[in-house]
């Protein structure tokens, strides 16, 4: 959702940092494995270890290189499809980092069980939303957005972490239970909208054959009949006796 709302003026200030990235002689895809390292490394060693308010400073720093490096590619003038799936791949290595280290914070470190099992609903729910969007893509099915994308994900897990690093611990139980929540209704709305746009594009059985089937009968001829005729003629050749 917030994708979709704000892409306009993100690019507007993203697009000059793309384009001096470039005239530094930078890549986009170098940029986005950047991006995902940092993400991992900060999410590991500060998340992890709760420290919490700096970890979020710190991954919220690399989170933006994903802004960055679509802003390099506009400048470039294209992309290419293995940046494409380099950066797929990269959002989800960064997003199981994030929210794994929040929920090996919230059992060991902070010994709350309830917030891990939040943290691992966003974990889980959350990778399935992009990855019914990225399947819907590779079958030439486009659906709209969603509650509980990538951006929303990021933005209240690590506004709940940022918080609760300043005292606030009540705000990331709010924040990952109720994107829990909504990364669950997520997945309901994608499934819904995919089947949609599949019905709306022709989904379903050839009209000849769902014509045959009202009509009661089939195109075809059933395999076991056949196969009965067959054990027929084949005993009334066989001879009676030794």
């Amino acid at each position: 959702m917030l994708n979709s709302l704000a892409r306009g003026s993100v690019s507007r200030v993203t697009d000059p940092i793309g384009r001096a990235l470039l005239r530094a002689g930078l890549g986009p895809d170098l940029v986005t494995v950047l991006g995902t390292v940092g993400v991992v490394v900060g999410s590991v060693t500060l998340l992890g270890t709760g420290h919490l308010f700096v970890g979020t400073l710190v991954v919220t720093a690399f989170v933006l290189f994903d802004l960055f490096d679509g802003a390099m590619a506009r400048a470039r003038g294209y992309g290419t499809r293995f940046g494409l799936v380099l950066d797929a791949s990269c959002d989800r290595i960064a997003d199981g980092a994030l929210f794994g280290s929040l929920a090996y914070w919230a059992f060991v470190g902070d010994h709350n069980p309830p917030l891990g099992v939040a943290c691992l609903l966003v974990l889980v729910a959350g990778q399935v939303v992009s990855y019914v969007k990225a399947r819907a893509d590779s079958v030439d099915l486009r659906i709209g957005g969603a509650i509980a994308e990538r951006a929303e994900r990021n933005v209240l897990g690590l506004v709940g972490s940022g918080l609760a690093g300043l005292h606030v611990p009540l705000a990331m139980q709010v924040c990952l239970w109720a994107l829990a929540a909504a990364c669950v209704v997520t997945v309901v709305q994608r499934l819904a909208q995919v089947r949609a746009a599949a019905t709306a594009a022709g989904d379903g059985p050839p009209a000849a054959e769902t014509a045959a089937v009202r009509r009661g009968g089939s195109r075809r001829p059933r395999p076991v009949q056949r196969a009965e005729g067959t054990r027929r003629r084949a005993a009334a050749r066989r001879p009676s006796g030794r």
